[in-house]
């Protein structure tokens, strides 16, 4: 195996960990920007119509690239831990099952968001005068499904063993393709929300083709192999054990928000607007925490898996400090200059005075968030995905659901809405700190055996 399977296992961690994270982070902010290029490109040369019903697909998109992102975290765990562990024909089995995975998915994903996109959207009760263009953006959007899919299961695959600049570099390259595909598909040929979707699958296709083919040019286990490309049942059902319950996690925090965009969808068009613009935020700022919580699982993963338990402890510390951090900084940057934010995506005074209640309540709650998603990482880290999702289902969606049919319900403001938010996100992190604990000490029974007395 290569020297680099060192690079998560030896060396300061504090560095080691920003290292690693940034180029993710930039990573993640680029495919939050597919989307927001998307939203301020109609929002600034198709009208404000234009601009809600592409904000109000916002929901679903996240359920389902989410659902692609946390299968990726499966992948992304196992591989970590079979190369920290230097198991190398594990980890070659692990990449080229993985492929079959993550393309079955992206189908199956493709086939959801042609076929039931009117019914997701009735489901939301979408206005009528945004519901055509939501249909239209949905269904051209979800072509590049497959491809999304394929992209972050090379980007689980580097990240898992240090390597986050190569997929920054192919973002890089298909963010700048998105947003010129975008203005001459809306300016030039006058396509609207067809146009911005089109731009979206396209760009997805190119970054999926440059990470694969990298895959392909690797020498050392993990690199891909079209001709080995199988599925191996007990490694299979290991990225599935993981991967799905990830997935599964990251789908009912967007199921648990359907319930609140219907709340949002009851007040006037106006307020929908505004909702749609202050909510590009949300994705920004998540997915830049994000990279810590993806840098806190490897790291840890493949520190369990060569066998450094002190290293694994202090993995998930530095990388939730970080998180916060970042969380509070980008959120308080969004609470000073919100208005200059939501002006990206539309001109109308009365959309961002709209927007700007959601920005009021959410800027300095984000980073609450850091402690619940730090510890679910860690806990994937350590192989632990069962009880962190269920954990999830009850704190961020089944308590949710009740908030916005109680306390919104009786108050009926947007405040009321917004405050599920940090309230959620602090009684579920308290639950998987908790189980954490107690896992954490579970796992590390198998460094601290004790050892036969000499005789």
């Amino acid at each position: 195996m290569s020297s680099s399977a060192k690079s998560l296992t030896e060396g300061p961690l504090a560095k080691q960990i920003f290292l690693v994270s940034l180029p993710l982070a930039l990573s993640n902010l680029l495919q939050v920007l597919f989307n927001m290029s998307d939203v301020a490109v109609v929002g600034r040369f198709a009208g404000s119509t234009a601009l809600g019903s592409v904000g109000s697909t916002s929901i679903f998109v996240t359920l389902f690239t989410g659902f692609l992102i946390g299968l990726s975290n499966g992948i992304n765990v196992l591989v970590a831990r079979f190369y920290g562990a230097r198991h190398a024909d594990d980890v070659e089995k692990t990449v080229h099952s993985a492929l079959l995975v993550s393309i079955a998915a992206g189908v199956l994903l493709l086939l959801i968001g042609l076929l039931g996109s009117p019914a997701l959207l009735h489901l939301l009760n979408t206005k009528e005068d945004l519901y055509p263009g939501a249909v239209l953006y949905l269904r051209v959007y979800f072509l590049g499904m497959p491809a999304l899919a394929l992209y972050n299961y090379g980007n689980a695959i580097f990240s898992a063993i240090g390597e986050t600049k190569k997929p920054l570099y192919y973002l890089c390259i298909a963010g700048v393709l998105n947003i010129l595909l975008n203005l001459f598909f809306v300016i030039v040929c006058h396509l609207d929300v067809v146009g911005v979707a089109l731009a979206s699958a396209i760009s997805q296709c190119v970054s999926a083709f440059l990470v694969l083919r990298a895959l392909t040019r690797v020498q050392d286990c993990y690199a891909l192999d079209f001709h080995k490309v199988a599925l191996d049942p007990a490694t299979t059902q290991r990225i599935l054990a993981l991967g799905l319950p990830a997935g599964f996690q990251n789908a009912v925090f967007a199921i648990a928000n359907l319930f609140i965009q219907t709340g949002v969808n009851s007040f006037d068009s106006l307020m929908v607007k505004g909702n749609s613009a202050a909510a590009n935020a949300d994705n920004m700022i998540y997915d830049a925490m994000a990279a810590f919580y993806m840098a806190c699982a490897s790291f840890m993963s493949q520190n369990y898996g060569a066998g450094k338990p002190d290293r694994v402890k202090k993995s998930y510390f530095i990388a939730l400090a970080y998180s916060f951090g970042v969380g509070l900084v980008l959120g308080g940057s969004l609470f000073i200059f919100g208005r200059q934010f939501l002006a990206l995506f539309t001109t109308e005074g009365a959309v961002i005075d709209a927007g700007m209640k959601r920005v009021g309540v959410m800027g300095f709650a984000y980073c609450i968030s850091a402690f619940m998603d730090c510890t679910i990482a860690a806990s994937r880290g350590l192989g632990k995905t069962v009880v962190p999702t269920i954990i999830v289902v009850l704190g961020s969606c089944v308590f949710r659901v009740i908030w916005v049919y109680t306390i919104f319900a009786h108050f009926h403001t947007i405040p009321s809405l917004y405050l599920l938010y940090p309230c959620s996100w602090t009684l579920t992190a308290i639950a998987e700190i908790v189980y954490f604990i107690h896992a954490y000490k579970d796992s590390m029974k198998i460094f601290t055996q004790p050892q036969p007395a000499e005789v």
